[in-house]
C-alpha cells in the first residue's frame, strides 16, 4: 500500500462523531478531512476531546454516531488490528516502549505487521533472511539517526529518558510504513533540542508522501509543521484552515484564553 489518494479523495474523512460518556457528551458532530500527503494539526485546550477523537478513529472506542474513511473504505468496526493492516498507525500520549528490549528492537518490531512468514528460511537461517534481516537494521537505524537517537542503539529503551522514550516511539511507528501516522502529542516532554529534531522528522515524513494528523500544545511546532489546523473546544470543530487564518480566529483566542482577555 501507498499514500497516494484518488483524485479528490482525502487520506481520512471524519463525519459527525458522536461520543458520550454517560452524562458526558465528549465529542459533538466532529467532521473534518485531511488530505494526503499533508501535515494537519488537531488542536484545542486540555478537555476538548483530541485524544478521543484519535480514539474513535482507530475503534479503540466505539463512536455513538458517525463515519471515519480512510482513502475512501470505511473503516468504523474494524479492529485496532484490522485499521492498522490499512496503514493508520499511531503513538499515543503517554510513551509506550518494550521493556526488556533495546531501542534498536523497540524499532524492529514496527515492522511487525509487514513481515511475511517464512518459517523454514528464518528456520535454516537462509541467505535471503539474513539479508533481510541486515535490511530492517540499516532501515532502523537510519529512522534512529534522524533523530538523534543511535547512541542508544543497543541501551534498553526503557532507560532512555522520557523525551527520548518519545521520539523512538515515532521511530517505531514509522517503521511500519504507514499511510497515515496519527501522532497524539508526540513534543510533551521533549526539549527545544528534541522538539526541532521532532520538527524536521514530521517535514521528512510528509516529503516522504506519508499524510500526518497531529495533536499538540506546542503551537510554534503546530505552526512550524502543519499545511492544516483543525481546532476542536469542549468536543466540537470550531474553525479550521491554514495555520496563519486559525491563530488569529477570535473564536479560537477565546478557547485558549478565556471572552474576557480576548475581549
Amino acid at each position: 500500500m501507498d499514500g497516494i489518494a484518488p483524485d479528490g479523495v482525502p487520506a481520512l474523512r471524519v463525519s459527525g462523531l458522536n461520543r458520550s460518556f454517560g452524562g458526558l457528551k465528549a465529542t459533538s458532530d466532529v467532521s473534518f478531512a485531511v488530505a494526503a500527503g499533508t501535515v494537519t494539526a488537531l488542536i484545542g485546550p486540555n478537555g476538548a476531546g483530541k485524544t478521543t477523537i484519535f480514539n474513535l478513529i482507530t475503534n479503540l472506542l466505539r463512536p455513538d454516531a458517525g463515519e471515519v474513511h480512510l482513502y475512501g473504505e470505511r473503516i468504523n468496526g474494524l479492529p485496532p488490528t484490522g485499521i492498522a493492516g490499512r496503514g493508520l498507525i499511531r503513538t499515543f500520549q503517554s510513551a509506550r516502549v518494550f521493556p526488556g528490549m533495546t531501542v534498536l528492537e523497540n524499532v524492529l518490531v514496527g515492522r511487525h505487521r509487514l513481515i511475511r512468514p517464512r518459517p523454514l528460511g528464518h528456520m535454516l537461517w537462509s541467505p535471503a533472511a539474513r539479508r533481510a534481516e541486515r535490511d530492517l537494521a540499516r532501515r532502523a537505524e537510519a529512522l534512529l539517526d534522524l533523530v538523534a537517537l543511535t547512541r542508544f542503539t543497543h541501551v534498553h529503551a526503557t532507560e532512555l529518558p522520557m523525551g527520548a522514550q518519545k521520539l523512538l516511539e515515532v521511530v517505531r511507528a514509522l517503521m511500519a510504513q504507514p499511510r497515515l501516522l496519527l501522532l497524539d502529542e508526540p513534543a510533551a516532554g521533549l526539549n527545544d533540542t528534541e522538539t526541532a529534531e521532532l520538527a524536521a522528522l514530521v517535514r521528512a515524513v510528509r516529503e516522504s508522501g506519508v499524510t500526518v494528523l497531529i495533536i499538540e500544545h506546542n503551537m510554534s511546532l503546530v505552526m512550524n509543521v502543519a499545511d492544516q489546523v483543525v481546532v476542536l473546544d469542549a468536543g466540537s470543530v470550531i474553525a479550521s484552515g491554514p495555520p496563519e487564518a486559525v491563530q488569529r480566529d477570535p473564536r479560537v483566542v477565546t478557547a485558549y484564553l478565556g471572552e474576557e482577555v480576548a475581549a
